[in-house]
């Protein structure tokens, strides 16, 4: 900008400002007349209102291709430099206040921002100089900086107001080739790794750095600096701190993020380049909770509440920037123990047309804060202060208002404290959101209704029944606590002829991840009809309330006198298990009902299924005697399922519960992802174990992220996890328990990639299961996953758009309503006689009884109906009959539909034959008699096989004429 239009006091008041703003909107009045320029718009440098710039862009399609900044600087010599260091004052209080005189002897505040903010336009030719020479013979800088600023890009830290942008790493990079922490001679990987390593280990809101090289006494210290700044990075010309705008809490997580990196690079587990830089990382996936501040215009009730006058003056009456650092460290210090990170997001301003009013402070949009929490101490309900004869008594009591209150403790101290509301779990993973509240109203006069806190949204879907009793975690120890004390029976059981060896659960409820935990239930008698000991559901009545068996296996010791056929060992099996129901029914009154494959056992409200397991049986079902009379052992199905069931799945259940004492919050991610799949009606086309190994690897391997603190978090990073991996080149490797080296991984894959047609389409390897994928081997199918990819990646993107955006009234529910419109045909049916009917996503208004209470004291009495799903079996049913023809979707938890898909293929003419004419009817098509699918009368058939349950029947679609 040419000197003449400048004046003596310039600097002051915002003149300059407003003469570069005058200046640059004259150019852009030019411009905009040229045939050159496609588009001549505004923008605020890094979304600073003070600092508009000019962006030109190209007619024609190079328009979106090409964007060149245009920036107004003054003459060099201008201003003189000492006129704004950090403790000068260039913006007077009664201009600002717009009062007529100042009043007599009043000091005028420090305003560094703005006189940074001003010192930035002098500096810019000098910055330039300094990168290009440092990029001169130093090919590896241009790499490194190109990582480097993808890095940025994909943490959401390179754009807004205050944020680490790509010019403060180039910067940081020239200051650490400066220092010798980096020479010429590295390549971009090692320039990347040093800039992290740097930035993981100096925290800059602490210790400062500057790029000066020589020390002249007159210009201002760092210390100068950190009493204006909270974070410090100073320029070559020792009067700019680039780092001006951001926050202490910004650039901690930058450092967070940094020491996360490294750790991912020093990991030989891990594929760095693709965790670091090709997986995005925005606030929803990266942080347990996040809440939106609605309306940022209440940011000016905050400034008058906590006197922040000056810091409007400073930052030109923006009262975002001016009251957003003061906000973060209150709620950083209101978490302390709680959350190892609060961070937030950047404020941003988007470009605006020349002729269009410029944007005003509140079009930023809502403001975003991320909380990730430390999991021992998130949930804590108490909050512990000083003793109450001490100094720091009167602080604590100021910060936390009318909730802190005097309480004496065990060791006999008397303290200040806060208690928190909170009974079930799911209401303690929510204390965070009750202190946010509290304090925010309370220090910054913000109104409960402008925060939207989205912590828990989703978990409404695993509700139990009513509202206070919380998301299930409760029944669930329960019924271990349940389980653990029948087991110690089973032991200690007199009188067996084989003692018992080891008892394991293979439910997944003792693993915490079944979707609706079992409840302790007593029958109605009345309800049923009694046959001697038994209870049997009644024809008039709705089907009695789902009552699901515990399954157990009980190991007997090995002994010489077990028979070496298969069909003599069922019998000694079925033997013991009438001894065990006897020996129960007498030594510990336990009501028991055997059967030949298993004995049920009621105790405490719970059904446990005993089921006897003798360790060498699996090997004896695959023998197999040759043609020849030799002997040989080969894999058959029963043996197979034997192992399953016997082996594999204790183990699996007992790494679960393991890895749920680690990670509270697996077993209700684990919950949800089940829960999202059974509403897609799909999961009977992939296993429970399946999703809960799924969901164990987002917390055993969560690079780039931190393992999850919420299950709202873990559910997201499940959806993405489906959609986003490349289940055709690459086997999933959920390392339990740490059982695999980093070169048993490498032979996995290399194994995988040789194997990959003959393999399940998604393959899951674990330590105990490296190569045969046990869980996924016979379902999904390819098409199915594909659809579960399809539907994954939809359901994020619906639900992440609905959690981000604070106004809209969106059901977050949408996403476990499946879009029906796909299918052929729909069977519905009569919620009376769907048992699990309470457990549907919209929970019905009434529901019919289910002919049990509430109960877990009751001994004697007979036994309930158990395992009785009527639809189940009515699925099974249409399965075996209709299996060439259709497949059938059903949601298991309550839904009241089940979807039918005709399979094309069985759609097709076939020719004529006696044998082949199940459900078939013949046409004559061209002059010939061919069979085509008899869709009516298998239509009919739906409900005649179906009579009391089906309500009625739905054609969706006319695929099937021809």
């Amino acid at each position: 900008m040419p000197r003449e239009i400048f004046q003596d006091k310039d600097n002051l008041n915002q003149r300059y400002h407003r003469k570069r703003a005058l200046y640059l909107s004259h150019i852009a009045q030019h411009l905009s007349k040229e045939k050159l320029f496609g588009s001549v718009k505004f923008a605020y440098m890094n979304s600073n209102h003070l600092k508009p710039i000019l962006l030109l862009r190209p007619q024609g399609k190079d328009e979106k291709m090409v964007t060149v900044r245009l920036h107004a600087c003054p003459d060099p010599g201008l201003f003189k430099p000492s006129r704004f260091y950090p403790s000068k004052n260039n913006v007077r209080t009664a201009w600002f206040m717009e009062q007529g005189t100042p009043k007599e002897g009043a000091t005028e505040p420090p305003t560094p921002h703005y006189n940074n903010s001003i010192l930035c336009d002098t500096v810019m030719l000098s910055h330039l100089h300094l990168l290009s020479n440092a990029a001169t013979d130093f090919p590896g800088m241009k790499d490194g900086l190109a990582l480097l600023k993808v890095w940025l890009n994909q943490r959401q830290l390179s754009k807004g107001l205050g944020c680490f942008s790509g010019f403060l790493v180039s910067m940081l990079v020239a200051y650490l080739l400066m220092k010798r922490k980096i020479v010429k001679m590295m390549s971009g990987y090692q320039v990347l790794r040093s800039t992290l390593q740097f930035l993981a280990t100096t925290d800059l809101s602490v210790t400062g750095i500057s790029l000066a090289k020589d020390a002249d006494p007159s210009l201002p210290v760092l210390d100068d600096f950190h009493q204006a700044f909270e974070v410090v990075f100073v320029d070559p010309s020792g009067l700019v701190n680039l780092c001006a705008d951001m926050t202490a809490s910004k650039y901690h997580q930058v450092q967070f993020e940094a020491k996360r990196s490294m750790e991912i690079l020093d990991d030989r587990m891990v594929d760095g380049f693709q965790v670091l830089l090709m997986t995005p990382k925005p606030m929803l996936r990266t942080f347990d909770h996040v809440f939106h501040l609605k309306h940022v215009s209440k940011l000016q009730g905050t400034c008058k509440k906590m006197q922040l006058l000056n810091e409007l003056m400073d930052r030109g009456g923006n009262y975002v920037a001016a009251a957003l650092p003061f906000i973060v460290s209150l709620l950083a210090r209101g978490l302390s123990q709680r959350a190892q990170l609060v961070a937030h997001s950047l404020p941003q301003i988007s470009e605006w047309p020349i002729d269009a009013e410029p944007p005003k402070h509140k079009d930023i949009g809502p403001l975003t804060f991320g909380l990730l929490f430390v999991p021992e101490f998130a949930a804590s309900m108490l909050e512990k202060g000083p003793q109450a004869d001490h100094p720091e008594a009167l602080e604590f009591r100021t910060f936390w208002g009318e909730k802190s209150e005097l309480r004496r403790f065990q060791d006999g101290s008397i303290c200040e404290a806060v208690v928190w509301e909170a009974s079930t779990v799911c209401q303690k993973r929510l204390i965070p959101e009750q202190i946010i509240r509290h304090l925010l109203k309370l220090h910054a006069d913000i109104p409960e209704s402008s925060i939207c806190y989205r912590g828990a949204l989703l978990e409404s879907v695993i509700r139990t029944g009513k509202e206070a009793w919380g998301t299930g975690e409760e029944a669930m120890v329960s019924v271990v606590c349940s389980y653990d004390d029948l087991s110690r029976k089973l032991w200690s059981l007199k009188e067996l002829p084989l003692t018992v060896t080891a008892v394991q659960g293979v439910h997944p409820a003792l693993r915490y991840t079944d979707v609706f935990p079992p409840i302790p239930v007593k029958p109605i008698y009345s309800f049923h009809n009694r046959r001697k000991h038994l209870l049997l559901p009644s024809e008039e009545k709705p089907c009695p309330a789902y009552i699901t068996p515990l399954k157990i296996i009980c190991h007997m010791e090995g002994s010489g006198q077990w028979p070496q056929d298969k069909g003599a060992i069922k019998r000694i099996k079925a033997a013991f298990h009438l001894q065990l129901a006897e020996l129960l029914r007498q030594q510990h009154q336990l009501v028991c009902r055997p059967a030949v494959t298993h004995t049920d056992v009621y105790k405490d409200g719970y059904v446990f299924r005993l089921q006897v397991a003798y360790h060498r049986e699996p090997l004896i079902l695959k023998e197999v005697v040759t043609p020849e009379g030799m002997l040989k052992y080969q894999d058959t199905e029963e043996s197979r399922q034997l192992e399953l069931e016997t082996l594999h799945l204790p183990y699996l259940t007992s790494s679960l519960h393991g890895l749920q004492q680690q990670h509270p919050v697996f077993g209700s991610t684990s919950r949800l992802a089940k829960r999202w799949i059974s509403a897609q009606l799909l999961s009977d086309s992939i296993s429970e174990e399946c999703v809960d190994l799924l969901v164990a690897f987002l917390f055993l391997h969560p690079a780039p992220f931190t393992p999850p603190s919420s299950p709202q978090v873990g559910f997201l990073r499940f959806l993405t996890l489906l959609a986003t991996f490349d289940w055709k080149n690459n086997p999933l490797i959920v390392n339990l328990n740490t059982g695999l080296t980093d070169s048993d991984c490498a032979e996995i894959k290399n194994k995988f990639a040789a194997a990959r047609s003959r393999l399940p389409v998604m393959f899951l390897a674990t330590p105990k299961d490296q190569w045969s994928s046990m869980w996924t081997r016979d379902r999904p199918s390819a098409q199915i996953l594909q659809r579960l990819v399809l539907l994954a990646s939809e359901s994020r993107r619906a639900l992440e758009e609905q959690l981000m955006d604070p106004l809209s009234d969106q059901d977050v529910k949408m996403v476990f309503r499946p879009p029906l419109d796909f299918y052929d045909v729909l069977i519905h049916l009569n919620p009376n006689q769907v048992p699990r009917h309470l457990e549907s996503v919209d929970r019905p208004v009434k529901s019919a009884s289910r002919g049990v209470v509430k109960n877990s004291s009751a001994m004697n009495i007979l036994f309930p109906v158990v395992d009785y799903d009527p639809v189940q079996l009515y699925l099974q049913e249409l399965r075996v009959t209709f299996d060439d023809l259709a497949l059938f979707f059903y949601d298991k938890h309550g839904g009241e539909v089940i979807a039918v898909l005709w399979k094309p293929l069985s759609f097709q003419p076939q020719p004529f034959k006696v044998s082949s004419m199940k459900g078939r009817k013949v046409t004559t098509l061209n002059n010939e008699l061919v069979c085509v699918p008899n869709v009516e009368a298998i239509l009919e058939d739906f409900e005649i096989l179906g009579e009391g349950l089906v309500k009625s029947v739905e054609a969706r679609t006319e695929k099937w004429t021809i």
